[in-house]
């Protein structure tokens, strides 16, 4: 598929359902199995693949443990977490211990979409249609809650494109009134910090809500392989569409190389 689609390379993670599929002590031991396995692959060919490694959340000490063991022993190119865990969302409290650990490691932190805690409609299955939302609330509970204003060194990618955040960004600063302590300015801001990739989200409608709001050296190609088996039409669309030369190269490479600079070595 790589090939096919001209990625010279791919950074690997485990969506949606994750690693902790019953208790925290299977959880543990799931997400470490995992991450050896992609740290070996990484270490046969790290021109050709990344890794982010997955944590056992709703298991906060497990999953600050296993951050710590990848980042520093594996040297994971940055880890994956799921919009909620256990239905708690990102900007909850609870997780604020993990926070603090990815960012004082300016970790890189990508963020894929689950299943909601209840399902939005029945005979929709949730990657179709739940998984933007779930994208947008964990992105704007991050912010409500101060997660993207106090932790300034890590980056976060939003998958799909951050879902419905660029294009809805402006109307959910109408939460300041219900919320002490932030702005529309700084809820604007805060926004503007997170990453965005591509994947299934280059339509020509999407695309131009992407670009319109995010910062230009923050979106990224994404591909969602394998779980998309139309995903070339998606990149077929995001090649198609009017862009500058600049812009091209920034967000099939350029930007990548930024966030890692250890591929801006390799060949492109």
């Amino acid at each position: 598929m790589m090939d096919r689609e001209f990625i010279a390379t791919g950074i690997l993670s485990l969506s949606a359902p994750g690693v902790h599929l019953a208790d925290d002590a299977e959880g543990r031991t799931l997400a470490r199995e995992v991450n050896e396995f992609g740290a070996e692959l990484v270490k046969s060919r790290p021109d050709r693949f990344g890794q982010f490694a997955c944590l056992p959340l709703p298991d906060i000490d497990g999953a600050v443990a296993e951050a710590v063991y990848a980042l520093d022993e594996l040297h994971a190119d940055g880890v994956v977490l799921l919009s909620n865990a256990g239905g708690k969302y990102l900007g909850h409290q609870d997780f604020e211990p993990l926070w603090a650990e990815l960012d004082a490691r300016s970790a890189v932190v990508f963020i894929h979409p689950t299943e909601p805690p209840i399902q939005m409609l029945k005979g929709l299955p949730s990657p179709i249609l739940d998984y933007p939302f779930d994208t947008t609330r964990t992105a704007v509970h991050m912010v409500v809650n101060g997660v993207m204003r106090r932790h300034t060194k890590m980056k976060v990618i939003l998958s799909h494109g951050g879902g419905f955040l660029p294009y809805a960004a402006y109307r959910f600063t109408t939460a300041v009134p219900f919320n002490a302590g932030i702005t529309a300015e700084g809820m604007i801001a805060d926004m503007k910090r997170f990453y965005f990739d591509t994947a299934l989200s280059s339509t020509p409608s999407e695309l131009p809500s992407l670009l319109a709001f995010a910062d230009p050296t923050h979106i990224t190609f994404g591909s969602d392989f394998p779980f998309a088996p139309n995903s070339h039409q998606f990149t077929a669309w995001l090649d198609a569409h009017p862009l500058t030369d600049q812009q091209r190269h920034a967000i099939n490479r350029g930007n990548a190389e930024l966030l890692f600079p250890r591929l801006a070595s390799k060949a492109a």
